[in-house]
């Protein structure tokens, strides 16, 4: 391993004088720590606990108050709508979603969807008594949502109440596992009833005719708990298929089943830095990115979620967001779920050169294409080389390779005159102007392009490579040329020909290394224009805001070398997400959806890590550039478990003096350790 100039293609960053964003902090004249370090902020409502979870100490001045958090198992998604009340009660609604149960008409939103306020604890009886007079005492998250209570038990004392929530990871229901414990010195009587209730769905609104919803408790009967004891049951809801028998589930079984999918999950790629914060919602982030992946008929298919997407897939969320990201995981389901999804893509490819579907959905039956070519080729060319990459296996490459150079020629048979890329809209689907022609589908061709050059060194494909650089090179031009304006006051980016009012998307550029207009975006993105509390508006003016563009900058903004400026940010986005009022993942967008936790956009905050915090850059099966940026105020990070390029190393970078760093790869028994000028470049090959 040595030091290596990289590629001016891709990262010419270092070119660019520490001094230009030194004055871009101080003619923006914030600092994001400053900034948003008020008392409404200092003040969160979550906190984090010893255990790795988040934890809701509940006291006056936190309740009354609402949220609701989207979870996934392989046959199930739950959205559970929490909270408590003014009384202190704890508050909860259901909504379930069976993605492979479909409905008719068989469409995108056709999963078998149901609301309940189903609570077993009505049915339990004290003494004779329903509980009553509940007071929360904590709420937990941890890839499960833990209540813990107590309710008087009339003269004598208190009864303790410990629930929890999740989906099962293989079977189509959501798990309630309830703990009944007595603190007090003297026994009690608990009854519980015995209890199934099956419904039938009507027969002409499912694919498959009537569908069944068990809501169930797995244990009846009345028990002596003495002082100290506990007594466990589980409640259930869950949908089958008529000939499908109704399980019994137990619920100590199907937590073991989650915890263990939790533990793995936080087990590899891990982050370790001075900022627990930050440290966390990695960890977070990894459960919501990951848990998303349905067993359907055409395969693993990993959809967004949000009670409207499921058991299908589409370029922007899966092939360009989630896809690339996975391998860095080591979770071999995603893995199998992203080359699964590239496949149905390759489906569609053409000898007219018609555009691929946006999406594929039902379970991989059908398409939905309803916006056009929102630059779905560039979107899927991105991904695909990436994943191919970052997977390290030459197999799974030759399987890609098709679609990517498909893809690829489309795009290039799509620039117009000016030599951008034409599309009919974008991925926000016309909910904003894009133009003819917009900067995000030509800055993912553009890296598509350079990735599939690294793709050809390695396929042995020169030929095919020195013409992927070639034209890298001139759409990079083509790009500046066609793009590059003053928009507001900034020379930045006009999205497409004729915008004049700033975008998040004048981002995207810097992800891929395009940084003629750093200084300027960087002071666009950051401004009273487009910065806001939740992060970057859509649109300067708009109240829109998706988190997709807030972390899509930040990455950018790591990968020009703006580490101090995108660290204050990022520490500030991941308090506010993983510990504020709505906890704790990433969301879609406000106000369309309310919010929603969508999975993808989880594996979108990982890049930001991987790719921007540590400029882990693929440029072969097994090899990589490394651009780690380590905030000044840190003396070092690592990153654990890293399972990509077909193996598994950690990364460790420590600050020297005088703005050099140690980077430290292990590997296989090995430590290789290399010294670096701080925003310098490492070529790493195993």
């Amino acid at each position: 391993m040595n030091t290596k100039v990289l590629n001016r293609l891709y990262f010419n960053s270092r070119s660019i004088n520490l001094f230009l964003f030194l004055s871009i902090f101080c003619s923006l004249g914030l600092n994001a720590s400053d900034k948003y370090n008020d008392k409404r902020i200092n003040n969160y409502r979550w906190n984090l606990n010893s255990e790795g979870g988040i934890s809701w100490i509940i006291n006056k001045d936190k309740y009354p108050h609402t949220d609701h958090i989207e979870m996934s198992g392989k046959r199930v998604s739950v959205v559970l709508r929490y909270g408590v009340n003014q009384d202190q009660e704890f508050e909860l609604n259901k909504s379930l979603i069976w993605p492979l149960l479909r409905t008719i008409p068989n469409n995108t939103h056709a999963s078998l969807m149901r609301r309940f306020n189903w609570n077993p604890l009505n049915m339990v009886l004290v003494n004779g008594k329903s509980l009553e007079n509940e007071k929360v005492e904590q709420i937990t998250l941890d890839g499960l949502l833990r209540v813990e209570s107590f309710f008087t038990m009339g003269g004598k004392g208190n009864l303790k109440v410990i629930r929890e929530y999740f989906p099962s990871v293989d079977k189509p229901a959501l798990v309630e596992l309830y703990r009944i414990i007595n603190p007090e010195k003297s026994s009690v009587t608990v009854e519980i009833p015995s209890s199934l209730s099956v419904i039938e769905t009507l027969r002409d609104e499912g694919v498959d005719g009537s569908y069944r919803l068990a809501t169930a408790v797995n244990r009846n009967g009345s028990y002596h708990l003495a002082g100290g004891d506990t007594l466990l049951f589980t409640g259930y809801i869950a949908a089958y298929k008529m000939n499908d028998p109704i399980e019994k589930i137990d619920g100590e079984v199907e937590k073991q089943k989650r915890v263990e999918l939790i533990s793995f999950l936080k087990s590899n790629l891990v982050l370790e830095t001075p900022n627990d914060t930050i440290n966390r919602m990695f960890a977070f982030s990894k459960i919501r990115a990951c848990e998303s992946i349905f067993e359907t008929k055409g395969g693993p298919l990993h959809g967004p979620g949000g009670e409207s997407y499921y058991a299908a897939i589409w370029a922007n969320d899966q092939a360009e967001y989630v896809n690339p990201y996975f391998p860095f995981v080591g979770y071999a389901y995603g893995n199998k779920s992203a080359l699964n999804s590239f496949m149905h893509f390759s489906r569609f490819m053409n000898e007219e050169w018609k555009p691929i579907p946006s999406s594929i959905i039902a379970e991989g039956l059908d398409i939905w294409n309803g916006a056009g070519d929102r630059g779905d080729a560039a979107m899927i060319a991105y991904g695909a080389s990436r994943y191919a990459l970052a997977s390290g296996k030459p197999d799974e490459a030759d399987k890609l390779w098709p679609l990517i150079e498909w893809c690829l020629t489309y795009c290039n048979r799509n620039l117009n005159n000016e030599g951008v890329v034409l599309s009919d809209t974008d991925e926000l689907e016309n909910r904003f102007p894009s133009g003819d022609a917009n900067l995000c589908t030509s800055s993912l061709y553009y890296d598509a392009l350079l990735s599939a050059a690294y793709l050809c060194d390695n396929m042995g494909k020169p030929a095919v490579s020195k013409r992927y650089r070639k034209q890298a090179a001139i759409l990079r031009e083509s790009i500046e040329a066609y793009f590059g304006a003053t928009v507001e006051g900034f020379d930045t980016y006009a999205y497409f020909k004729g915008n004049d009012v700033l975008r998040s998307w004048i981002c995207i550029p810097l992800t891929v290394g395009i940084n003629e207009r750093a200084d300027a975006t960087i002071k666009a993105l950051f401004s009273p224009r487009l910065w806001t509390e939740n992060g970057l508006l859509t649109q300067a003016g708009s109240n829109t805001f998706w988190d997709r563009s807030t972390l899509y900058a930040l990455r950018g903004v790591y990968t020009v070398g703006a580490t101090k400026l995108a660290t204050d940010y990022l520490n500030y986005y991941s308090k506010t997400r993983l510990l504020g009022e709505h906890v704790p993942y990433a969301i879609e967008a406000w106000p369309e959806g309310g919010q929603r936790h969508l999975s993808a956009e989880s594996g979108l905050f990982g890049r930001v890590i991987t790719e921007g915090l540590f400029g882990i850059r693929p440029t072969g099966f097994k090899s990589f550039i490394v651009t780690p940026r380590l905030p000044e105020e840190w003396d070092r990070m690592a990153l654990r478990r890293v399972n990509a390029f077909d193996t598994s190393f950690d990364i460790e970078v420590k600050r020297l003096k005088n703005k050099w760093l140690e980077v430290t790869f292990i590997e296989g028994g090995k430590t290789r350790i290399s010294k670096i000028k701080d925003g310098a470049s490492l070529q790493c090959k195993f």
